[in-house]
């Protein structure tokens, strides 16, 4: 089980785990169960410039697309191709399905939420 008080998170209902200057990021529980079945996931080819803010990818399920958005500015240096493979695991685990790892270019925005923060910003459903 993820430790969820030590991730931090995004308006946009992703989750950041920082390991040094790289950071693993994925969509949260939250964000899995209002998509509904994820059946597509595209994700940045490594050795992608990503900024803050900017569209990195693209989450489909029977409900709706969404855009995944870059919480940091990096370069990607990893993706979970088993995530790609199988865009289902997302639904299965969000905290263990992650998407991308980005090695940070500089200091980490301060639009970051703590897990307290989160779970207000979703009135308490996270």
């Amino acid at each position: 089980m993820t430790d969820l008080t030590a991730l931090s998170y995004t308006a946009e209902h992703e989750w950041i785990a920082f390991d040094g200057d790289v950071a693993t990021v994925g969509i949260t529980d939250y964000a899995a169960e209002k998509l509904g079945d994820v059946v597509f996931v595209e994700l940045p080819a490594v050795g992608t410039a990503v900024t803050a803010g900017d569209t990195c990818g693209e989450i489909e399920s029977t409900k709706s697309v969404g855009e995944l958005y870059a919480p940091l500015t990096g370069e990607v240096v990893e993706v979970n191709d088993a995530v790609v493979d199988d865009p289902s695991s997302v639904n299965a685990g969000a905290f263990d399905a992650w998407l991308v790892k980005i090695k940070v270019d500089g200091a980490p925005s301060g639009d970051l939420l703590d897990r307290d923060a989160y779970v207000a910003l979703t009135g308490g459903d996270a």
